[in-house]
């Protein structure tokens, strides 16, 4: 039987599971290599994460083209995917670039963004505060990151977003990493201060400065602690 005009639209819109799978396995697969659980250099073990996750191979190497297009993982024709290794020129040459970009998604937001959407940003900052304080590191992250997507796409640039999208993945694990030091990891969260308090006063040129200096800052908290195999 077939189905008829409205049913056709229903069907086109109803959300695709397979869909939503892969993106939640990408979602799960990148905190893992973020956080250490999936350590650079190493082959992804698919079996083995097939298995934890109870999903099987397809799904899963939809997921891996995901974190392929992020940078996170380097995908071998027949012989699987590796997490991506971090090298002090990858560092050096995205980090700057990210800086720039983060500083003019800042200028742009202070003009574009609505008293509720910086409202927002900053009850998530109000939330990343009591994170640090319970020295819970990965929901810290989470929000950090949320922060960060928040100015970005108050910015109101399509092209900016894209951008910043396309780099963003090659230095996820460095941005987490820049915390591991606790003084490193208190210093973050005063720079976060003086991005909302620029945010809020809608001071572009102030937070430009503040976002450039802060990516800035995390690049050489990771350099002194990176070491390269």
């Amino acid at each position: 039987m077939l189905m008829d005009a409205n049913s056709t639209t229903e069907a086109m819109a109803s959300p695709i599971s397979r869909r939503s799978l892969h993106e939640e396995l990408a979602a799960r697969l990148r905190d893992m290599i973020v956080e250490g659980a999936l350590p650079a250099g190493r082959k992804v073990p698919e079996r083995e994460l097939c298995e934890t996750f109870g999903v099987s191979r397809t799904p899963l190497r939809e997921a891996l083209k995901v974190l392929a297009s992020e940078g996170l993982v380097t995908l071998n024709q027949n012989r699987g995917a590796c997490v991506t290794a971090l090298t002090r020129a990858d560092l050096e040459e995205v980090f700057p670039i990210m800086g720039a970009l983060e500083a003019l998604s800042g200028s742009l937001a202070c003009a574009r963004m609505s008293d509720a959407e910086i409202e927002a940003v900053a009850a998530l900052h109000d939330q990343m505060v009591r994170s640090f304080e319970a020295g819970d590191r990965p929901t810290y992250f989470k929000l950090n990151q949320a922060i960060h997507r928040a100015i970005l796409l108050g910015s109101g640039n399509a092209t900016l977003g894209a951008t910043h999208q396309m780099l963003a993945g090659r230095i996820h694990r460095a941005r987490y990493m820049a915390n591991d030091d606790a003084a490193r990891w208190r210093a973050a969260i005063e720079e976060h201060e003086h991005i909302l308090a620029a945010l809020q006063s809608r001071n572009g040129p102030r937070l430009a400065a503040i976002l450039s200096d802060h990516l800035r800052n995390k690049l050489a908290s990771v350099m002194r602690h990176f070491t390269e195999d």
